[in-house]
């Protein structure tokens, strides 16, 4: 690229996820010999100044600050300080929220064009040895960073011509103008590139997102369904996520239509942050266990590159997203196997058919070729071992090599927070949180919720004003529980409190907080413990004896929700519900029950969900109590206190249940 940009003369258009000025922009001798700056930004300002007709636009995707750690501060002023006018950086900023501009575009003069998976960002350079240690691969810091694999196709002709068009789209539909296009002639190819095939017939697949007045595009997901469909004896993927269920369906039903298919998909062995770990490694835990329970497994692998060096063994970052079907197709893109990729994000991918012998031999040499260098051998001996390539990378992974492709281990697909993250990270459309306010408020919404305030605002007027509001009173509550004629009886009476409000639905707080306040820390904790597994219980049981199919009747969807998330994640998925304070308890319980959620398991996440809560109230129930009848400073502050000492803990028993379910696996 950087030697294809030296030969531009009218203008470039450079599109990505993330461009950072600070890029090393050289080859795979980590060194520049051509006079021009190593660095992105200071490159592109001095190809400026030897180029006065040249013009650069760039654009890039417009992040949420969930990134802000890992991209550059002000790209704009960074590219754009001391440089012509003639370079102009934009901000994607169309998408609407939970889209990302995701293509990976170059252009130059409409008859060259790169597109693929590499961002022009930091910690992207490696060489294609992809070694241990390389003491080129370090970042702006001075940090090194692991071995990273990635895959870029260039081309020119009618490709690149239609990839100009793609590229121009994306700049205008950014909400910025592009420069007047002239028949430009000439050959921009890099004279060090060897041609390696002519004349192949190429398309372009798009994914863009349906808004006011664009239909968008759904053709990336179209032709996965449609290559996928065509497969006959193996299929050959490189991707950076694999989550999108929907995507390993399809190849599992072909597998099985196909006896003698087979699938190899490289991808990475973990996912570079936390927030990508739990989103997409937890996925990559569902699309794998489409195909075990279609019992396909023996005729797939799921492979991660690994490279060793003088302190062992490293993972190589598999950031590329590639597709070869039967030696016949091959797709090199920016689209990942996860949902976002199919209809959340904009992508582009270029889709080559072989249509002749030699075609059909060039795509069967660049699979070999990419098998090959993963596992530190020539594509001759792939070759050789075509009829048993699963065995001989087996057998190449069981050896002390220094490169090989090892088998993903299945335990390091769970993420515990995968189902609050995923469905935000990896949606299949845009979130269009403003289109869900309006399906909400709808008249119906808005009449159902304006009834329920008024009955709300009249039940607090008749506790309030009416004979019911000696009862309400919190003092009276509590003297009722410790009445000095009943003070032995006082903790069965507050136990029995809460089997009978966990009949009735009543708010489970409301009785830890009374049963504190009258019997003390100590036996209000024990009572309020005692009641709460009790009440758990009786409900458990009620859930199981009613079974799944008539709790479904009688709650609906809600029950369906719930009894998903619980049954999954077992001991995890209670104690993390017990303590969110506003989960309807009595609904958790009886869903729990009508699972195949086991007793031991249920009991045990109440117990750790639920005390953290309990311990809290029964340190400051009497204060909290008080706040009821005396709004003064320091009980809010009191209450203040009590909220923070019950987050601390629900962190620390958050984490104790994470190591446990850790162990457990």
């Amino acid at each position: 690229m950087r030697e294809a940009l030296l030969l531009a003369t009218r203008q470039v258009y450079i599109i990505g996820w993330d461009i950072h000025s600070l890029t090393r922009f050289v080859g795979p001798s980590g060194k520049a010999d051509d006079g021009y700056p190593e660095e992105l930004g200071a490159f592109l300002k001095a190809l400026l100044e030897a180029r006065p007709d040249l013009g650069i636009d760039i654009l890039s995707w417009d992040f949420p600050p969930l990134y802000a750690a890992e991209r550059e501060w002000n790209s704009p002023a960074k590219f754009t300080a001391g440089a012509p006018d003639r370079l102009r950086f934009c901000f994607d900023s169309s998408l609407p929220l939970g889209s990302a501009q995701h293509q990976k575009i170059v252009v130059i003069d409409g008859v060259l064009a790169f597109s693929g998976g590499l961002d022009l960002t930091i910690r992207r350079w490696d060489s294609s040895a992809h070694a241990a240690d390389d003491p080129h691969r370090l970042d702006p810091d001075g940090k090194p960073y692991p071995p990273f694999h990635d895959v870029q196709c260039m081309v020119d002709g009618e490709a690149a011509a239609s990839l100009t068009e793609v590229a121009e789209s994306r700049w205008r539909a950014a909400g910025c103008t592009v420069a007047e296009s002239a028949a430009i002639t000439g050959d921009r190819w890099p004279a060090s590139v060897p041609v390696q095939v002519r004349g192949m017939t190429a398309g372009i697949a798009r994914t863009g997102i349906t808004i006011a007045g664009d239909a968008g595009a759904q053709e990336v997901a179209r032709l996965f369904e449609a290559s996928i469909n065509m497969a006959d004896r193996f299929i050959y993927i490189e991707n950076q996520f694999t989550s999108a269920v929907d995507i390993a369906r399809l190849l599992v039903l072909r597998m099985l239509d196909v006896p003698q298919l087979r699938v190899l998909i490289v991808t990475p062995k973990m996912h570079s942050s936390w927030f990508e770990s739990q989103a997409m490694q937890s996925g990559r835990g569902g699309f794998i266990g489409q195909f075990v329970a279609a019992a396909v497994v023996d005729r797939v692998r799921f492979l991660y590159p690994s490279t060793r060096g003088a302190h062992g063994a490293a993972a190589v970052m598999v950031h590329s997203k590639v597709m070869i079907v039967d030696d016949r197709f091959l797709r090199i893109g920016s689209a990942n196997l996860n949902n976002r990729s199919m209809g959340a994000d904009t992508e582009c991918d270029l889709a080559f058919e072989a249509t002749s012998e030699t075609q059909q031999e060039y795509i069967a040499c660049f699979r070999r070729q990419m098998i090959g260098h993963f596992c530190g051998v020539d594509e001759r001996e792939i070759q050789h071992n075509e009829a048993d390539l699963f065995g001989f990378l087996d057998r190449l992974a069981a050896s002390d090599r220094e490169k090989s492709l090892q088998p993903i281990d299945p335990a390091a697909t769970e993420g515990g927070f995968a189902t609050v993250v995923q469905p935000v990270a990896d949606p299949r459309e845009p979130l269009h949180l403003d289109r869900a306010a309006n399906r909400m408020w709808t008249a119906r919404t808005i009449l159902a919720v304006l009834g329920l305030v008024a009955a709300l605002g009249g039940l607090a007027l008749a506790w309030q004003y009416t004979s019911l509001k000696d009862f309400a009173d919190v003092g009276f509550v509590s003297s009722m529980i410790a009445q000095p004629a009943r003070s032995q009886f006082a903790p069965l009476l507050a136990i029995a409190a809460f089997v009978v409000g966990g009949l009735v639905v009543f708010p489970v707080l409301v009785l830890i907080a009374a049963t504190a306040a009258a019997l003390g820390p100590w036996m209000g904790f024990v009572s309020a413990g005692i009641g709460v597994l009790l009440s758990a219980l009786m409900l458990f049981l009620i859930g199981r004896f009613l079974g799944h199919v008539r709790l479904q009747r009688l709650l609906g969807r809600r029950a369906a929700r719930i009894q998903h998330r619980v049954i999954d994640k077992g001991v995890v998925a209670v104690a993390m519900i017990r303590m969110v304070p506003i989960a309807p308890f009595s609904v958790v319980n009886l869903v729990a029950g009508a699972s195949q959620l086991s007793l031991r398991d249920f009991m045990l996440g109440t117990v750790l969900g639920m005390a953290p809560g309990i311990a809290v109230m029964a340190a400051l129930g009497a204060q909290i109590a008080d706040l009821a009848r005396n709004a003064s400073l320091g009980n809010v502050l009191l209450l203040a206190l009590a909220i923070a000492a019950w987050i601390a803990l629900c962190l620390g028993v958050q984490f104790l249940v994470t190591w446990m379910a850790g162990r457990r696996r």
